[in-house]
């Protein structure tokens, strides 16, 4: 697996970073930003240490797909680590096998840095090849979506 880096100055403190980046206060606000990813883009669970998450969508077949996930630290506006293990394929949860084989067990980790009431967020996230240059166009227009939200 390779790790891709995003970083984003955006114009708030870490607290309202956070709450929007998660949807804490409003799921309204994570869709808005992950919608750049796919437009059906939510999750499914809680976002609390421990928890499982399901990152969920439908596909180009309206089919539900999506990432099973675990969270595995989250320090309120300082840091959250996500760690993927498994797929959706419809409502059923694949964890094992060839295709979760590649990627398993690789994170996804957001960082919030505030000084003087500018927040910079950092995405660092393992990827394999196959999707290294779908995230490396896609996941700044992302982050601009974020920035635009936590600046209202």
């Amino acid at each position: 697996m390779q790790k891709l880096q995003f970083k984003k100055e955006i114009n708030a403190s870490a607290q309202k970073v956070y709450e929007t980046m998660l949807g804490l206060k409003d799921k309204a606000t994570y869709e808005y930003w992950v919608k750049t990813f796919n437009p059906t883009s939510t999750f499914e669970g809680s976002w609390e240490k421990g928890s499982k998450i399901r990152f969920v969508g439908t596909d180009e077949n309206g089919k539900k797909a999506g990432m099973v996930s675990e969270i595995e630290e989250n320090k309120p506006a300082d840091f959250v680590s996500i760690r993927h293990y498994g797929f959706l394929d419809g409502d059923t949860e694949v964890t094992t096998g060839e295709q979760v084989e590649k990627w398993a067990g690789g994170h996804e980790n957001y960082t919030f840095e505030e000084n003087n009431g500018i927040t910079t967020v950092t995405v660092e996230m393992d990827t394999i090849e196959e999707y290294l240059d779908y995230f490396n166009s896609t996941y700044p227009k992302a982050m601009d979506k974020l920035k635009e939200i936590s600046e209202q």
